[in-house]
């Protein structure tokens, strides 16, 4: 998370690129982050590894669930331009179509702000963005200011 104070601090333009590739498990999946009308969109291209069931083949409600939990965590440190990580407190994922083998995409808009926690809504969806496939409705904690 240097590189998201750096650029903060420093006044720079936050890369989405670079906001994904810092997150490990973002990397192992194959997710990639980029700025679709002016909205972070996180791009999953399809592989082998993230099947959950191999006869349909259909990817696996873990790796559906993580990119929509990304999403939303990259959006909340996007949009509110915080270095510090906000943490779930509580998430829901509808699980909607069958995830077939072909490229993913996830965005997510922050509903509502508080003090202290942020209302997120994520989609998830492959070839017709009016047809996710899954959704993500949660609320996180923002860090105190001083932690």
């Amino acid at each position: 998370m240097e590189m998201l104070s750096r650029a903060l601090s420093g006044g720079e333009q936050l890369d989405p690129a670079a906001l994904i590739a810092a997150i490990p498990y973002a990397g192992f999946m194959g997710l990639t982050a980029e700025l679709q009308g002016g909205a972070l969109t996180l791009v999953l291209p399809f592989s082998d590894h993230l099947v959950g069931n191999v006869m349909l083949p259909a990817l696996h409600g873990g790796a559906i669930g993580s990119m929509l939990e990304t999403a939303a965590i990259a959006q909340v440190i996007w949009e509110l331009r915080t270095a510090r990580l906000p943490k779930p407190v509580d998430i829901t994922i509808d699980y909607l179509r069958s995830g077939r083998g072909v490229t993913s995409y996830a965005r997510a808009r922050i509903a509502k702000q508080g003090r202290r926690t942020v209302n997120v809504h994520a989609e998830m969806w492959q070839d017709d963005e009016a047809k996710p496939i899954a959704a993500l409705r949660g609320h996180m904690l923002l860090p105190a200011a001083g932690r």
